[in-house]
């Protein structure tokens, strides 16, 4: 076994084990279907490998030389495929197979022309730079500007660019006149050593991109409240870090919200009702805040907006819109009369740095709401809170 049958050998193992892995990945990544077209992509091509052997050590030369182009450009249109699963740049299948037919009919015509020779060269590996460029361009158009899928365009680009260099060192160094020549050339050498490398980074990316995303689902699972739909404590903490991070100086304004009597609906009508209401809250919490509000149940029965932007007149306002909205909900389960009621506590800060503070002062308008008579609104002042009449 000389230098380029080893490195065959290697890049059949090589590309089976990322196949393999894309399956693995399938089951626990949203874009399963990326990874699976990834697994096919990687399987087809690793049997180039094979393919080329075919060529080396056996009669079936011509067809082991077709087998080996077809298998790569094949394996290379469905990494597009997947890539557009990923990126959400859905491939025209009609125009990749119209694409691969006329591959694979230039490459039957340039049969006959010397390995080495410019025209053989070029017209053999322009086919795969045109199909990476594909996948690049998939990426390209996609909404995603993470640092990842960067690194995924340049490394696309690369290796789409590495095509045409092939074929200027079949050139410069000879693949041999026959395909039967080509794998015990110097440039055989060259070539396979440098689409290991090739193929490794690029499955190794993918695979980073796949698992980022699984990473971030899970992290997205671990904050949320399955009950409500809402952020949980740790969620909304998490988030409130990173928006004051990001935008340290306000004004911001917080809402503490605390259903009426929680545990008296679940006492008189079972868990499942007072899971009910909090179901039903969270939706109009969700309904009813701005887009850029940070939304979380922070305890049982209690929920926290943080409001970036806002002074106190609109977080009053959006208070007493929420007090005023549930109270006038039918909930499911729940006998028909039955109206469920909040308490609201809000308060308004100017820096990252005060929102511990402005939760405590949203807390204290809060018990103030419920010193009150319960289902009402109050903004926390620093001498006494203010009352909000109900209409």
């Amino acid at each position: 076994m000389n230098g380029a049958d080893f490195f065959l050998v290697m890049n059949f193992f090589i590309a089976m084990s990322f196949a393999v892995v894309f399956i693995v990945v399938s089951t626990r990544s949203r874009s399963r279907e990326a990874a699976r077209w990834f697994a096919a992509g990687f399987a087809v091509a690793s049997l180039s490998a094979p393919a080329e052997l075919l060529v080396a050590h056996t009669d079936f030369v011509r067809f082991g030389a077709w087998l080996a182009f077809a298998t790569v450009l094949a394996g290379l249109l469905l990494l597009r495929v997947g890539i557009g699963k990923l990126y959400g740049a859905p491939a025209d299948r009609v125009m990749l197979v119209i694409f691969c037919c006329a591959a694979l009919a230039t490459d039957a015509l340039i049969y006959p022309l010397p390995r080495g020779s410019l025209g053989h060269a070029f017209l053999y590996q322009m086919p795969f730079g045109i199909a990476l460029l594909f996948s690049a361009l998939a990426v390209m158009r996609s909404p995603y500007r993470a640092a990842v899928d960067r690194a995924l365009l340049t490394l696309l680009l690369v290796t789409a660019a590495h095509f045409p260099l092939k074929a200027a060192l079949a050139v410069i160094f000879g693949a041999g006149v026959t395909a039967k020549d080509y794998i015990g050339s110097n440039y055989a050498l060259i070539s396979q050593s440098m689409t290991a490398v090739l193929m490794v980074m690029t499955g190794l990316m993918l695979l980073a991109v796949l698992v980022l995303q699984i990473m971030a689902d899970e992290r997205s699972n671990s904050e949320v409240d399955a009950l409500s739909s809402l952020l949980n404590r740790r969620g909304f903490d998490n988030h409130c870090e990173r928006l004051l991070r990001r935008q340290p100086n306000g004004p911001y304004a917080l809402i503490l919200c605390d259903l009426d009597h929680f545990k008296k609906i679940n006492d008189t009508y079972g868990h499942l009702s007072g899971d009910s209401v909090i179901s039903l809250f969270g939706q109009l919490l969700t309904a009813s805040a701005p887009d850029n509000a940070i939304i979380g149940r922070i305890g049982g029965e209690e929920f926290c907006v943080l409001l970036p932007g806002q002074m106190a007149d609109a977080a009053l306002m959006l208070a007493q819109a929420l007090r005023g909205s549930l109270a006038m909900q039918v909930v499911p389960g729940l006998p028909p009369a039955f109206r469920a009621t909040a308490s609201f506590g809000v308060s308004t800060f100017s820096s990252s740095a005060d929102l511990s503070t402005a939760l405590r002062q949203a807390d204290r308008a809060l018990y103030e709401a419920k010193e009150a008579g319960r289902n009402c609104v109050r903004l926390y002042r620093q001498h006494a809170p203010m009352t909000l009449t109900l209409v």
